[in-house]
């Protein structure tokens, strides 16, 4: 297969990790004989710097005219005045409104070896596999006005939450038909004891789950779902949720894995396009140190192989040789455990790149 991969690779520790899912794909290409073809572009603080916004009209025309889109991480001191009018997280928010990518799929798995790493008891963490459909293109990061302003003298803002019935019904259905595919349950996240959004929200979800009289499915508010959690996390299969709570709640469930290096993501719209990145931040103080876990993002890259390539063994085998290499007490700074031997960014990719190319993974 022939495939062109845009690579906006942005700011922090962003190229570190980037860098290291390439060198997986070229792994994968070398072993299964695929052609991955790289165009790189700049998004975020870097594209402040050389540009001034953060994602110029021919960044977004590369990552659009590609099969798909690597991004490493965003954002950093450098552009963190919050009176600034460019910001880096613009260009991320562009990307996800200009491509139409509206969900974004965000799975949670306890790696072999790992359970020790979490704060969370492990006997807690058994079974624990989940995704979160976080609904992507609206809610408060979208919504108008969202500005900043004088009131009698004091300093206002105000942001605004708004969906649509079309906005709620489109991921939701993508929640109930990937729960089709693993144990035929649904969760809803919602706060509709308080907001308006959320009643919306929970009456078009139910009229969509309507439709899957073979998924179990359910409501439940936001501060009992984060809760759960912690308390039962093996409880859920599928959650989805509005733009803002999927944000906070895929980083608390981080915690489940060890780390926020553990968890990719995968953003998608109506098509095969995606657009695959690590939940993390840029983590500017790590930034070409040899430090950063580069595990999130070449899972994305997994997910990219599977989701917008359909090469499902060839995903597998990136999985299959992440569990080995971790499983063998390989282990960044971040999920270190004891007995185990601390390795850099280049040293984990080169590690699980190599296991790729062994050719010694799962088939099935």
């Amino acid at each position: 297969m022939q495939a062109k991969i845009a690579v906006l690779a942005g700011d922090g520790i962003g190229p570190d990790v980037n860098a290291e899912a390439i060198k997986v794909l070229d792994a994968v290409a070398s072993q299964f004989g695929h052609d991955f073809e790289y165009r790189e572009g700049l998004v975020g603080g870097v594209s402040i710097d050389a540009h001034g916004v953060a994602l110029t009209d021919e960044t977004f025309e590369l990552a659009k005219e590609c099969d798909a889109l690597l991004l490493g991480a965003i954002g950093g001191p450098k552009w963190d005045d919050p009176r600034s009018t460019v910001r880096p997280e613009q260009g991320l928010l562009a990307l996800r409104k200009r491509l139409g990518l509206f969900a974004n799929l965000r799975p949670v798995q306890i790696f072999p070896g790992l359970a020790s790493v979490s704060t969370i008891r492990e006997q807690v963490l058994e079974n624990v596999d989940l995704v979160v459909v976080r609904e992507l293109t609206g809610g408060l990061y979208f919504g108008q006005p969202s500005e900043r302003y004088e009131a009698d003298g004091r300093r206002s803002a105000v942001d605004t939450m708004a969906y649509d019935e079309t906005e709620v019904a489109r991921v939701v259905r993508v929640a109930c038909e990937l729960s089709r595919k693993r144990r035929h349950k649904v969760t809803s996240v919602d706060k509709a004891n308080v907001l308006s959004t959320s009643r919306l929200w929970r009456e078009v979800a139910n009229e969509i789950a309507a439709d899957y009289p073979d998924v179990e499915f359910e409501d439940m508010l936001v501060d009992s779902a984060a809760m759960r959690l912690i308390r039962d996390p093996s409880y859920f299969d599928v959650i989805v949720t509005e733009n803002t709570f999927g944000d906070i709640i895929t980083d608390e469930a981080s915690m489940l894995a060890g780390s926020m290096g553990m968890l990719p993501s995968a953003s998608l719209g109506d098509g095969k396009y995606g657009m695959y990145e690590p939940i993390h931040g840029s983590a500017p103080r790590r930034a070409g140190q040899n430090l950063a876990n580069p595990i999130a993002m070449i899972l994305s890259a997994a997910m990219l192989l599977q989701l917008t390539l359909g090469l499902e063994r060839e995903a597998r085998a990136v999985e299959h040789a992440v569990v080995k290499v971790v499983s063998g007490g390989h282990r960044t700074y971040d999920i270190m455990g004891e007995g185990c031997q601390q390795v850099g960014t280049r040293e984990m990719g080169d590690l699980i790149a190599s296991a790729v190319e062994a050719g010694d993974f799962a088939t099935g």
